[in-house]
């Protein structure tokens, strides 16, 4: 009986590693583009890429559209306890369902791009944004291949939720 359940383990623990291994990925695209922008860019230098996108170099320290920016430093720890928090619980979901190949896929989208927002806020104290898109005026707020990578992820899971429910029918 023993010998079944730790050959379990070790199946779903064999599974993890390619969810991991994008994770991965992501951390290192997203980290290797940020050292660019840091080495070649100062703090809102921007250059036009096409009419609608530029490369930019802003500093975040609030979450998503600068939430809590200007909060005087205490949120950088909060969103690294969330960024951590989350690192486990995806991590802990990732070795439950291996095998759900959306759901893994969605969830460690977004854990290589956490990870990758908490190392700048523990490294710089804010994340580094350098992605921007404009039309007629207006401006999405800059971000980075972590965001987007988070972005993917989400959308992926609310894909996942619906399929599932599809399914189920």
């Amino acid at each position: 009986m023993a010998r079944g359940t730790t050959s379990l383990v070790r199946g779903s623990g064999a599974n993890l590693w390619p969810w991991l291994a994008w994770a991965v990925i992501i951390l290192m695209a997203d980290q290797f583009t940020k050292t660019l922008i840091l080495g070649y860019y100062r703090l809102g230098d921007a250059t036009t890429i096409t009419s609608f996108f530029n490369i930019v170099r802003a500093h975040n320290t609030g979450a998503a559209f600068s939430f809590l920016a200007d909060a005087g430093g205490w949120q950088r720890w909060l969103f690294t306890g969330i960024g951590v928090a989350a690192t486990v619980f995806i991590v802990w979901q990732l070795r439950a369902h291996p095998g759900q190949k959306l759901f893994c896929f969605a969830l460690s989208s977004i854990l290589g791009g956490a990870v990758g927002n908490v190392v700048d806020r523990l490294m710089h104290g804010y994340v580094v944004d350098f992605l921007q898109f404009h039309y007629a005026g207006w401006y999405f707020p800059a971000f980075n291949i972590a965001d987007a990578a988070i972005t993917v992820g989400a959308v992926c899971l609310i894909l996942d939720e619906l399929l599932r429910v599809r399914n189920a029918r």
